[in-house]
């Protein structure tokens, strides 16, 4: 049985080649993460009986090409061998929906200053945004989430050369590939002032300014979702808000905080969001996550500061409905995430597999 590997699927949906992605997972892992544009079938069960009519009731074209897509990569298997019997060119995705956790694609943001370019780079299986701000011939990396050299390869494309890498905190949901991407590249790293983390770093603090090959980037301490979160204002007008400020909601405070600590970080989150409030309206925003897979569609996922404040109603909440509302509505943890922040701590990769500690939905907004 043909398979296909995550990075080929990626590639393909980013040229917009003719598939259909069948997913074959029960409808409520499907519901959680998916892949944009995939077909839906919850045949899991049906599949593991090996009833030979656990596919019959969705049609095909026989001309296009057919991916099948479970949890780790071994039921898409038996779906592809059902599909293969009806005369289809038929791949089963590699890994599942653990290795695309994975995949990736990017949208250039539309700036109004010419001065300097970015690029939101989407890791579409998991959620996380990351961000390369080029200017001149150097560049800058914030929150980075996939292997280095993807990284590296996109500045190469554009004639840029990595000087600086930046987090905006110490993340839960995703294993930070800054401190690895620095050393490859030769960057200096840039971190939040804080003691949480126990490998070198240059700390950045609230109001300092970095300059990338003449465009400033300023740091804006916000804590509340961790207590040294920073967002970075790019020249006067694009805000890399990580998980502070999302496009419809707003970062959790609780993850590694006790019940008093997760009220007194709602707190903080209450005057971080009033304090970014106070930037100009039409302040582009640009969040660390997004609670959706990402389309293959090169449309950057941002907004302005104005419609985030016309949409998000818990922005013009009283202090004290702010802080009872966001405890009311964290979701379920990351999954792994202890381990996850350990790992960020100490700035390693672990020994057991990436695809599988990191696997599932970010959660790092209230719902």
């Amino acid at each position: 049985m043909k398979t296909i590997s995550v990075e080929t699927l990626r590639s393909w949906l980013d040229e917009g080649r003719p598939l259909s992605v069948v997913d074959v997972r029960p409808l409520a892992e499907r519901q959680e993460w998916a892949i944009p544009g995939s077909l839906h079938i919850d045949a899991y069960e049906a599949l593991r009986s090996h009833d030979p009519e656990a596919l019959t009731t969705l049609t095909l074209p026989l001309e296009i090409p057919v991916v099948t897509v479970c949890a780790a990569g071994n039921t898409s298997l038996l779906a592809a061998e059902q599909f293969a019997a009806r005369g289809l060119q038929v791949f089963s995705l590699t890994g599942g929906m653990q290795a695309w956790s994975l995949a990736w694609n990017t949208a250039e943001i539309p700036l109004a200053e010419q001065a300097f370019q970015v690029i939101q780079i989407r890791r579409t299986g998991k959620g996380c945004l990351s961000y390369l701000i080029g200017s001149e011939d150097e560049a800058a990396v914030i929150d980075a989430s996939l292997d280095p050299q993807v990284y590296l390869d996109l500045a190469a494309q554009r004639g840029w050369r990595i000087t600086n890498v930046l987090d905006t905190h110490v993340h839960a949901d995703h294993l930070s590939r800054s401190r690895q991407l620095a050393e490859q590249s030769g960057a200096t790293l840039f971190l939040p002032a804080q003691q949480r983390v126990h490998y070198p770093f240059t700390a950045i603090r609230d109001g300092e300014t970095l300059s990338i090959a003449g465009l400033s980037l300023t740091a804006l301490h916000t804590p509340g979702h961790t207590d040294e979160s920073m967002c970075y204002l790019l020249g006067k007008t694009v805000l890399c808000t990580g998980d502070t400020l999302f496009l419809t909601s707003v970062g959790r405070p609780d993850l590694v905080a006790s019940t008093e600590g997760a009220e007194q970080r709602a707190h903080l989150l209450y005057q971080s969001l009033h304090r970014l409030q106070t930037l100009p309206s039409d302040t582009v925003i640009l969040p660390g996550h997004t609670g959706t897979p990402v389309p293959f569609d090169h449309v950057p996922l941002m907004t302005t500061l104005a419609n985030i404040d016309k949409q998000l109603d818990l922005l013009h909440a009283t202090h004290a409905e702010f802080v009872k509302t966001v405890l009311s509505k964290l979701p379920a943890t990351p999954a792994n995430y202890q381990r996850i922040v350990t790992l960020n701590e100490q700035g390693q990769l672990p020994d057991e597999p990436i695809i599988e500690l990191e696997a599932g939905a970010n959660r790092c907004a209230i719902s």
